[in-house]
């Protein structure tokens, strides 16, 4: 019953974007809920640096992107806010944060291995002379 005084107050077209919207904005409440049932000295005295950095910007990011979507339900354009230098700054933050991670993730080389596998892997013509020298030892013998 409750969907039929949905599609009533609604064009049929947009039925599946709201149902969607409603959904998402449960998923986002369920995950508030876990965020704040732990204490955030708690969360962050588990976490090093680099995980305090990132629940940080995500929560910034979060909180900011909210925002976008009340002004977005109030009428006003957030493309001419304030929000949205504040969402690229956090943004270019989290590009940092991300190139950081990646770096971290990224294969060490240890440069006296690499050099040593290629220099042995490489051909290394002999002298000219040191064939003769060679036959010359032989024949000494």
């Amino acid at each position: 019953m409750a969907e039929e005084e949905i599609n009533e107050d609604h064009p049929a077209e947009i039925h599946e974007y709201l149902s969607a919207f409603e959904n998402s904005i449960g998923v986002i409440d369920d995950m508030l809920k876990t965020m704040m049932s732990v204490s955030r000295n708690e969360l962050l005295q588990k976490l090093d640096p680099l995980e305090h950095a990132k629940v940080d910007l995500v929560s910034a990011y979060t909180l900011n992107s909210m925002f976008w979507a009340y002004l977005a339900t109030q009428g006003v354009n957030p493309k001419e806010h304030p929000v949205k230098q504040e969402l690229e700054r956090i943004r270019v933050y989290m590009n940092s944060v991300k190139e950081i991670t990646d770096k971290k993730k990224a294969a060490r080389l240890d440069k006296g291995a690499a050099s040593r596998f290629v220099k042995n892997a490489l051909w290394e013509p002999k002298p000219k002379n040191a064939s003769k020298v060679a036959s010359k030892e032989k024949s000494s013998r």
